[in-house]
């Protein structure tokens, strides 16, 4: 269904099952999924692609061009996959010339009021709580929870299952499978819990404890810790997955906690 009260440009390309409700503008050079619900009061800009099965609320524009000044009309995209739904008032910015896109994934929850800057890359199955602000350039792992609030510096990389607690400041990368809290944002242990509501095994989660136990509460710099990590924890696909990540981390990574809290974090 397609109100008479939107405006869709002749040239943006529906799917069938889409709805449209009224109030709503949808420009050229604009593509949507079979299935997707757009709803009251949504402008969806040039350069958008929004996949199947989404739910868009009131208020969200996507595909506005970037909020930077080095921005020269560059042809790029703002990219939604499939079953994502974007609660009331989010924005997802296109991309520059750097990235070329900007990218949400397939069941992800951004819930109201998050900004996706431009060039970002999100990840699928990820939750993006209320109000979260994502600067441009960062880069979210699939499953990754982001609590309410959180700022995240530009060029930030968030690791696939972990959970950033709410009112965060982001400005280091956060490592996978971790919790990160407290200002300044710090290890708080293993995501043990998601882990294990994904399907993890507790031999993979203890691994992952012993992995991190070396890396934030050894005592020793991260070269040197990897250094131990690659020698005593035998190889497995999360721990090869974290140390790729954290030798590939431009802005460094999360500390760990302060040598008299490090008890207090590996309470589960």
């Amino acid at each position: 269904m397609i109100s008479p009260l939107a405006y869709i440009h002749p040239e943006a390309r529906l799917a069938p099952g889409v709805t449209v409700e009224p109030f709503t503008t949808i420009a050229a050079d604009v593509e949507i999924g079979e299935g997707t619900w757009i709803g009251p009061n949504v402008t969806i800009m040039s350069g958008t692609r929004i996949g199947a099965h989404c739910q868009v609320f009131p208020g969200a524009v996507i595909g506005a061009v970037p909020q930077d000044l080095k921005f020269a009309g560059e042809r790029t995209t703002a990219e939604i996959g499939d079953y994502t739904v974007l609660r009331e008032c989010v924005t997802v910015n296109r991309g520059t010339v750097d990235r070329g896109r900007t990218v949400v994934g397939s069941h992800c929850l951004l819930q109201a009021y998050v900004h996706v800057a431009h060039d970002c890359t999100i990840g699928n199955h990820c939750v993006i709580s209320n109000s979260v602000q994502i600067a441009g350039h960062v880069t979210v792992g699939d499953w990754a929870i982001l609590g309410g609030t959180s700022a995240i510096h530009q060029f930030v990389s968030i690791g696939t299952h972990a959970f950033v607690g709410g009112g965060s400041l982001v400005r280091k990368d956060v490592p996978p499978f971790v919790k990160a809290a407290r200002e300044p944002l710090t290890y708080a242990g293993v995501n043990s819990v998601g882990l294990r509501r994904r399907g993890f095994s507790e031999e993979q989660v203890t691994s992952l404890h012993n992995l991190y136990r070396l890396l934030f509460l050894g005592g020793l710099n991260t070269q040197d810790a990897l250094a131990r990590i690659e020698a005593e924890i035998e190889p497995f696909a999360e721990r090869d997955h974290a140390i790729e990540f954290i030798k590939a981390a431009t802005r460094g990574i999360i500390k760990g906690p302060k040598r008299d809290r490090a008890a207090e974090t590996e309470l589960e």
